[in-house]
């Protein structure tokens, strides 16, 4: 078995729904993922007609992005802790691209002036060795990679 390869007769059925960012300004943060990033707004007009509490960015059909106010960390009260646990950093996210995509997405962060880093090549990530990927940061401080396998 290789190290990319999942364990023979285990068919693993969980998705990636949603990851929560903190973020100072919902619109502004939705603003730079759709302009910078590429990814599509959900919610945005909702969030600023005041009625829902937060907007989020799509990442693909079944994956999307939680642009929350820091205001919201008094709110998480779904565990014992939780809204103490608020706020704290992940240290990155990372989306996987084809590589057009991917080359696409840095020419789009480098109009926008966004800080990149240099490119890596054959990092370990879900999928086995990314042939090149890289790191840049939002405007609230999270960190995201991006990378592709192909």
């Amino acid at each position: 078995m290789t190290e990319n390869t999942a364990r023979p007769g285990r068919r693993n059925t969980a998705r990636l729904d949603h990851i929560v960012l903190w973020v100072r300004d919902p619109v502004a943060a939705a603003g730079f993922y759709e302009k910078a990033v590429g990814l599509e707004p959900v919610r945005l007009d909702e969030f600023s007609a005041g009625e829902v509490p937060f907007p989020s960015v799509r990442v693909n059909e079944e994956t999307i992005l939680d642009l929350m106010p820091p205001a919201m960390a008094d709110r998480m009260t779904m565990l014992p802790g939780a809204a103490e646990a608020s706020g704290h950093p992940v240290n990155h996210v990372c989306l996987s691209l084809p590589a057009d995509d991917f080359a696409a997405l840095r020419d789009r962060l480098g109009e926008q002036s966004v800080p990149m880093t240099d490119l890596s090549h054959d990092s370990f990530g879900a999928r086995g060795l990314a042939r090149r990927s890289f790191y840049f940061r939002d405007p609230d401080g999270n960190v995201f990679e991006a990378r592709h396998y192909d």
